[in-house]
């Protein structure tokens, strides 16, 4: 019986292991069907993909073919496009540009001019003292802590011994990071103390130049509030200076004078010239040429926008003068615009008057500018305006900038040099009319002294033997001391009509009211004052005189 069991376990055993070998071989044979099967895929695969190379190749070439057709038409488009938007760019520029010079007179509606003295001043404080990183006290060491023996090790001299050894190295070590820290420390308070000592000198420096800016602020507030001829002149410029126009084409230079006895601001402002106004009306892309023409703009429209521009500068400027005005310095604003170009006859540096107006605040401040006709609007504040801007054709200025001058001088304040100069104020009234006559006489007027008129009639009567232009010229002399009113220059004017006269010039010593010029802004009818006087007698008649109060 043992031995049927020990056969049956040995043939159990046998065919055990036939089994495991044949599931080994069973394996081995799929584990090599699936790597056959893997490399079969593989070359499968790559012929794939070599055919989907040669396929993709094929089809490139194909369309490398059918783009160079695209692609040359693509660009040619692209091209046509591109020309187009750069003609059309042209257009644009074109309009902005035309736009900005119709919006000169707008655009300063919308600014308030007058200067804020505040702004002027400086506020700001000097920064707080901020210490740096480095000056930043540190915290003291602590000694270190030394545990006592504790225990049966409290018992053995060693352990005491140890101990005392370290607590004297502990004090050693405490002592020396003492001594380093509270040198680190003077370090710092030094570097501390030498910041803020630089600092203090900074802020009184800055404290100290703050004063003076604002002390100059307040000085030349106080003296444009007193209508000081000097700060009334440099408060216009300054309101001038800010205004803002096209960067191209516009010089903005401009000089200014101020007349305190009239209260007269004369402004004399460069204007740009002509070629400001663009000589091209459109740009148009022809295909057939491809080329970008111009269409010229026409003189008509040149011409218009021309006059329109300086318009719009004229007004504008009077308009920011008399804005800013808040010492209420300017009754009157005088304003000339003139061209600095070339003569294209001879080459040579011309300055050439195209504009001059002047107007009176009390009339001007109730014009409503944003609604008005700008050539409508000079015409009824009587100004001559060139027929001709664009050809450059002058005007006669209504005030010769030159002749604007500091000219009135108070009692006890003339310099000794100026008391050499003869004064007008010591004339008799007599004296003064043949003075007067005598000039006209110089300037190429034939001038016959009438009898004497005291405060009307004919002080003298001169000829102007140009032809067309000339004729009978009728003059008076006043030597006044006071501003010259309205009824003098109707006076004038009735003299005029009775004479029959082409022209009125009245000339005094002084200087003359709003209303003087508003009646004679329309009429043949010259006004000089006193500083024009002085100007004509040293022009034409080499004298050099005064007018002392």
């Amino acid at each position: 019986m043992a031995s049927s069991l020990d056969f049956e376990k040995t043939k159990g055993a046998a065919m055990a292991r036939r089994s495991g070998f044949e599931s080994f071989l069973k394996a081995a044979a799929r584990a090599s069907a699936t790597a056959e099967r893997e490399r079969q895929r593989a070359v499968r695969n790559q012929l794939t993909q070599a055919r989907q190379l040669e396929r993709h190749a094929r089809m490139a070439r194909n369309q490398q073919i059918r783009d160079m057709r695209e692609a040359d038409k693509l660009a040619k488009r692209e091209y046509l496009e591109d020309r187009i938007a750069e003609t059309s760019d042209l257009n644009s520029e074109l309009s902005d540009q035309v736009e900005e010079l119709g919006g000169i007179l707008a655009h300063t509606l919308a600014v308030n001019d007058k200067i804020n003295f505040n702004g002027l001043r400086r506020t700001e404080t000097f920064g707080a003292f901020k210490p740096l990183a480095d000056t930043i006290p540190g915290e003291a060491p602590a000694k270190r802590t030394v545990a006592a023996p504790s225990g049966l090790s409290k018992f053995f001299p060693g352990s005491k011994r140890k101990y005392q050894e370290n607590l004297a190295q502990a004090e050693q070590d405490f002592n020396a990071a003492l001594v380093k820290f509270e040198s680190q420390e003077h370090a710092k308070r030094e570097r501390l103390a030498a910041l803020k000592q630089n600092y203090e000198e900074r802020k009184k420096q800055y404290e100290a130049e703050q004063q003076g800016r604002n002390a100059e602020v307040d000085a030349f507030e106080a003296s444009y509030m007193s209508k000081d001829v000097d700060a009334v002149v440099a408060y216009s410029e300054m309101v001038l200076a800010r205004s803002e126009y096209p960067a191209e084409g516009f010089p903005q230079k401009y000089k200014v004078a101020y007349n305190a006895q009239s209260s007269e601001l004369v402004v004399e402002y460069d204007l740009p010239e002509p070629s400001v106004v663009p000589r091209v009306a459109e740009y148009k892309y022809v295909k057939s040429k491809d080329e970008i023409e111009t269409k010229a703009r026409k003189p008509t429209e040149i011409k218009q926008i021309y006059q329109d521009v300086v318009a719009s500068i004229a007004l504008r400027t009077i308009h920011e003068l008399m804005e800013a005005d808040q010492a209420d310095a300017a009754v009157l604003v005088t304003f000339t615009g003139v061209v600095d170009t070339t003569d294209p006859a001879t080459g040579r540096p011309i300055r050439v008057p195209v504009i001059s107006v002047r107007a009176p605040k009390a009339d001007f401040t109730s014009i409503r500018l944003d609604k008005v006709d700008k050539a409508a609007c000079l015409k009824n504040l009587g100004a001559k305006v060139s027929a001709r801007p664009d050809e450059l054709q002058a005007v006669k200025p209504l005030v010769e900038f030159n002749m604007v001058d500091p000219r009135f001088i108070d009692q006890g304040e003339a310099l000794s040099g100026l008391e050499s100069r003869p004064n007008l104020m010591d004339m008799t009234p007599s004296e003064f009319e043949v003075l007067v006559a005598n000039l006209f006489g110089k300037m190429g007027l034939d001038s016959k002294l009438t009898r004497a008129s005291r405060d009307g009639g004919v002080d003298a009567v001169a000829f102007d033997t140009r032809p067309v232009l000339g004729g009978k010229v009728v003059i008076q002399a006043k030597r006044y001391k006071n501003t010259v009113g309205v009824e003098a220059v109707r006076d004038l004017y009735g003299t005029m009509m009775n004479e029959g006269a082409n022209k009125g010039i009245l000339v005094t010593t002084s200087s003359y009211g709003a209303d003087a010029y508003n009646f004679s802004k329309d009429k043949p009818v010259e006004l000089i004052d006193g500083g024009g006087l002085l100007f004509l007698l040293r022009e034409h008649a080499g004298v050099a005189a005064r007018i002392a109060v």
